[in-house]
Order: C-alpha cells, then structure tokens, then sequence
C-alpha cells in the first residue's frame, strides 16, 4: 500500500514528486531495524524453551492493523497525518519482519534457500498485488475510508495460517552467545554481504517508485493501474519468484544474477525510451513493464538465497536483518535521489539511468562473490 499504491494515488491527486518522497520516509524503520532485532531475536528465541515466531507476530502485527485502521481515518492528501501513520505500520511491520527472517532462515536446508526466498519474494509480490493492486480498485469504486478498513481485516484474515500453526520448534543451542550486532559485524561474511546488496540494490531500485506516478502522468487509470500491479506484474513476480527458486537450486544464486541484470537494464532503457519519445503505445508499455518484473523477481530470489547463507543459524534474525536494513537504506537513498531527478530531469533520465547502474552492478558482480 505505502510502496505501490500511495505513489499514485497521491500523483492523481496533484501531489509532486518530491511530496511523494517525504511519505517514502516511512521506509526509515526498515532502515533503522537492525537496532532493535538483537532485543526481538532474544525474545524469539531463547535459550531455553520454544522459539516464539508466532507469538511475536500476533503482537507486533496489532499495532500494524491499528496502523492502518489510523490511515482509514485521514486522507490520501493529508501528508503529515499520512506520513505518522504510515511510519507507525512501517515499524510494526519491519519489527515482524525480523521474526518472519529469523524463521525463514532457521526453517531452510541449504539446498531448499531458493524455495524459501522464492516463498519470500512471492509472498511479496502477493502483497503488491493487493497493496498496489486491489486497493486502487477498490479507490475508484469505493471511499478511501471503506477501502482502507477492509485492507486492515485483510491484513488480519492473511495472518491466521501462520499464527495458528503450532510453534513448537526448539530454540537453539543453550550455549549460544547472545544476539548482537557486534557478534554480526565481526564476521566477514556479513561484511562482505552488506557490500554485494548496496551494490545490487542501488542499481536494481534506483527508479522503481517513479514507474506508479510516470504511468498516471502517461494517462493510465488507477483501475487499469491496479490491474497491472494485481494482475500481470504479480502473476509474473511469482513465476518468477517460483523460477527463481528452481534455477538458483540447479545453477546458484550468482550465474542467475548475471542472467537477470543486462535483461532488467534492457528493460528500464525501454521505459526510458518510451518516457523519452512520449510513445502511446499501451502493449509495449506494458510489456517492458512484466519482463521488468520478471527479472526483478528472479534476480531477487537470487541475491536473498545468498544472503540467507551468510546468516548465522546462532542469531539467523539479527543477521539476515542486517542485510534488509542494508536494502532499504540503499532504497531510501536511491527513491530520494530519483525524485529530485525525475522532478527536475525527467523520467527518462531517470530510468535510463536505472539502467545504466545495472550494467555497472553485472560489471562489479564477480568481485563480490564470497
């Protein structure tokens, strides 16, 4: 909703885009939750007893529902009450998001990390498509007030398959150091890792928020916006994701990042030429528009597999958090930087230059491996 769905709706309702970047602020706790994943990790997972994932979740994922709940009772161009709202859902969904990591890790065998980020990044793409997708349906035909409270049971009904499954699993060994950031930075794989996704991340980022406000300037409705996001650019983020999870098996996660770049880098100068040359072409828009997500998909199931190897199953939370402090601090910076960019120098500038980060990242790619 904040990533895929305000952007437009807020564009639609003349805001600028550097207006659209100030309420991207509420990334900062993705930023800023490594701070505080030792203190959840120790909760999650004590040295003695049942780890406590579910339970963790349950809690936290309250104060996300009463979050939005909140956001039902402002509106769309109420910036500064936006903007508190959406940070109040972003920490409690970044704080979940530390248990759910932790739990993904630890649930893995090395083979199976492609399935589990595959799990992860389909999730996500799930996410969009009712974030980015239903919810700007549901804008065109119903209030912002109805649309947002049903958005908050949604967010209930999806999370009952995970909080009613029992969590029984032991925690890990007794003898364990406690969960730190100390413990994280002095292992080189970690360092490394922080490197491979600034690198990764900067390029594969860079204009992803403008691609929402360029196609309501290019005239698309928030319906047919929402049919994309929902539709084509999930179905495809999951075949990918799915894809993802095969090929990193069979072909490992560095050969499937540098099958994934020059074709995510084809596709953003597509949209720069397009943005560039005003062409009213709907099939080819939309076509550059799946094959991006396509690759986005693929290379991300990749880039995450990875990571996932580098977390130590000791304190698999605060580790593999880290490295998606890392993504979203790259990811504020880049979002920033584009719609200064975008305002100033237009989309063009802006995706071609998506594109050319890309081919730097493939050209940096093979120095990173660990």
């Amino acid at each position: 909703m904040i990533f895929a769905g305000l952007p437009a709706v807020m564009r639609q309702g003349g805001a600028s885009l550097n207006e659209i970047a100030f309420t991207l602020l509420a990334v900062l706790p993705w930023s800023l939750k490594f701070l505080w994943a030792p203190t959840v990790e120790r909760f999650r997972s004590p040295h003695v007893g049942v780890r406590r994932s579910r339970l963790t979740v349950g809690i936290v994922g309250a104060f996300s529902v009463g979050a939005v709940v909140a956001l039902a009772l402002t509106g769309p161009t109420t910036v500064g009450a936006l903007a508190v709202a959406m940070m109040i859902a972003s920490t409690a969904s970044a704080t979940i998001d530390i248990a759910c990591d932790g739990h993904a890790v630890e649930s893995f065998s090395e083979e199976n990390r492609g399935w589990g980020n595959a799990a992860q990044i389909g999730g996500a793409y799930l996410g969009t498509a009712l974030g980015g997708g239903a919810f700007l349906i549901m804008l065109d035909h119903w209030s912002w007030r109805t649309s947002r409270l049903f958005m908050a049971g949604l967010l209930v009904v999806l999370a009952l398959p995970f909080l009613l499954t029992p969590d029984g699993a032991p925690a890990s060994r007794p003898d364990r150091p406690l969960p730190s950031l100390k413990n994280a930075f002095k292992r080189p794989e970690i360092r490394s890792g922080l490197i491979l996704v600034a690198v990764y991340v900067f390029g594969q980022k860079w204009a992803m928020t403008m691609i929402g406000p360029f196609l309501i300037d290019m005239g698309m409705s928030l319906t047919l916006l929402g049919v994309l996001n929902g539709a084509g650019i999930t179905v495809l983020g999951v075949a990918g994701a799915l894809g993802g999870g095969y090929l990193v098996r069979h072909y490992g996660a560095y050969r499937v990042m540098f099958w994934t770049l020059p074709a995510q880098a084809v596709a953003m100068f597509s949209l720069a030429s397009i943005a560039y040359w005003d062409m009213q072409s709907l099939p080819l828009l939309l076509l550059t528009l799946l094959v991006s997500a396509l690759m986005f998909a693929l290379g991300f199931v990749a880039l995450y597999s990875e990571l996932m190897g580098r977390a130590s199953l000791d304190q698999a939370g605060v580790d593999f958090t880290i490295f998606q402090s890392a993504d979203a601090i790259i990811s504020l910076i880049g979002w920033q930087l584009a719609a200064v960019a975008g305002e100033s120098l237009g989309y063009a500038f802006c995706f071609a230059s998506a594109s050319v980060f890309g081919l730097i990242t493939l050209k940096l790619l093979p120095r990173l491996r660990q």
